[in-house]
């Protein structure tokens, strides 16, 4: 019977990081986005209202990728409040030649948050100026933390602000990541002040309502929005998109209905046909990026099944190398 590996958080957080390697990873994923026939069904997502709750199940088939996984991903936003984490989750991962399962990656949600951060650092190395210095980051998460890191390997910042509806998360995690990433952080007071300070801004939270308007925009500035990825979800207003020289998405049918794309056209700001680039055809060369240091762009991240297939597979692959995890026969 073919035999079977189970990995648990610990032992993939052993082989997976934030790092170039995984950047990489995420990187190529969108680049087969663009240039091969990716099969990924649209996500599988509903809403726990009673307990501020979602699920979402992606997946995508990707030639060149020999397996392909499907990702189940709870977030329920009240957990902290029970000393639990917000998002948890696991990953199975089958081969593409037989179907037959290869591994069950018990990850705890950790492959997410890794996946969705290498995304926005391919982001802004491709979007953002490169001589970019201050990052604004709005939300004090585990993501807001991740996105900071993941921006210092594309960009050499100097300076960072962080803005949070809570003053005392938003002080820790200024004090924790000024010694972890060796940058000067200071906590903005409000996002007015965060986003006339910062070259690229990251936002990472589940807002349920817009943070930022197109009067708060600069010229020059990168915007990479990644916590909208359910349609009751918002962080930008309405009148940002359109404002923006470029505006991309990870993919355009996801942004249309889950994510910031959403709300300008349903504001009539936007046609709901219009045909905006993404950002694999960005990576791949098919479209062209930012053009002048003066351009606003706006990345819309909604996450994808590509990014969940890369980077399982890479697990995989790292955990065979490194041989790790728990053999047995199905």
């Amino acid at each position: 019977m073919p035999e079977i590996t189970i990995l648990n958080e610990q032992e993939l957080r052993q082989i997976i990081s934030l790092d170039k390697a995984a950047v990489d990873c995420i990187e190529n994923a969108f680049r087969l986005l663009a240039t091969k026939n990716v099969v990924m069904p649209p996500i599988l997502s509903f809403h726990v209202p009673d307990h501020n709750g979602e699920v979402d199940v992606k997946t995508a088939y990707v030639p060149g990728i020999d397996s392909f996984a499907i990702k189940m991903s709870p977030g329920f936003f009240d957990n902290p409040k029970l000393g639990l984490p917000s998002l948890n989750g696991l990953m199975v991962l089958f081969s593409s030649i037989t179907g037959i399962v290869e591994s069950v990656l018990l990850d705890n949600g950790y492959l997410t948050d890794v996946r969705t951060a290498a995304a926005g650092a391919v982001a802004a190395k491709w979007l953002s100026r490169e001589n970019s210095s201050v990052a604004g980051i709005v939300g004090t998460g585990t993501q807001a933390r991740l996105q900071l890191k993941a921006l210092c390997l594309v960009r050499n910042l100097e300076r960072a602000f962080v803005w949070g509806r809570n003053d005392a998360k938003a002080e820790k995690y200024a004090a924790e990541c000024s010694k972890e990433y060796g940058l000067d952080i200071q906590v903005a007071n409000t996002i007015d002040d965060l986003m006339e300070q910062s070259d690229i801004v990251v936002t990472t939270t589940p807002s349920q309502v817009p943070l930022i308007s197109a009067a708060q925009l600069r010229p020059g500035q990168h915007i990479t929005a990644m916590g909208t990825d359910a349609d009751y979800k918002t962080e930008l207003a309405a009148d940002v998109i359109p404002a923006a020289d470029l505006y991309v998405c990870d993919t355009l049918t996801q942004c249309r209905k889950q994510g910031e794309l959403r709300p300008a056209i349903a504001a009539g700001l936007l046609d709901s046909a219009a045909i905006f680039p993404e950002l694999g055809g960005v990576v791949a060369g098919h479209h062209t990026g930012r053009r002048s240091d003066q351009d606003i762009t706006i990345c819309d991240l909604t996450g994808t099944g590509v990014q969940d297939t890369a980077i399982a597979t890479f697990a995989r692959e790292r955990a065979q190398d490194a041989d790790i995890g728990t053999h047995f026969n199905s």
